[in-house]
């Protein structure tokens, strides 16, 4: 198995506190991590990133399967 690649996605929680998401790749599937107990608000623009990070993690996760 190689190295584990993840993603960091700033956004702010509902108390517009500053929190990431994270996107990674496990055993060939996309997991995608939350701040705990609270709802991911994001902007248009982190909307983007987390786009861009899951499309990253889904070619790193079909990469794995062969």
């Amino acid at each position: 198995m190689g190295a584990k690649e993840e993603w960091q996605v700033s956004c702010r929680d509902i108390a517009s506190r500053r929190r990431d998401l994270t996107v990674f790749v496990s055993q060939g599937h996309i997991v995608i991590n939350v701040p705990p107990g609270e709802a991911a608000v994001l902007t248009p623009l982190e909307v983007g990133r987390l786009r861009a990070a899951l499309r990253e993690a889904v070619v790193a996760a079909s990469d794995t399967e062969m």
